[in-house]
């Protein structure tokens, strides 16, 4: 697939809302702070390799929501402080 059609992001803007109504806030809790950590990298790794596969599918369209989940899950971490990123806010969404 190489284009986007409405009804896919039809589709995805559903499961995201819902998603984001479902959402709360947890109560606080001790973390296994590397175990987490490796936890986003991997699931970032996993998520790159998804693209790379789609790519030479020609799944453009997937290959493309696979590497934006991919770069999610490192902004995620490097905003939580899992990742030193070193204020890299041209390849992060961290602030300087």
């Amino acid at each position: 697939m190489k284009e986007i059609t409405k009804e896919k992001l039809d589709k995805y803007l559903e499961l995201t809302g819902l998603a984001i109504e479902k959402v709360k806030i947890a109560p606080r809790k001790e973390l296994d702070w590397i175990r987490c950590a490796e936890d986003f990298l991997d699931m970032a790794q996993r998520y790159y390799s998804d693209a790379k596969h789609f790519m030479q599918k020609e799944d453009y369209v997937t290959a493309f929501a696979a590497i934006n989940y991919a770069h999610g899950w490192l902004d995620a971490g490097a905003r939580l402080g899992f990742f030193d990123v070193g204020k890299d806010n041209k390849l992060f969404a961290v602030d300087k």
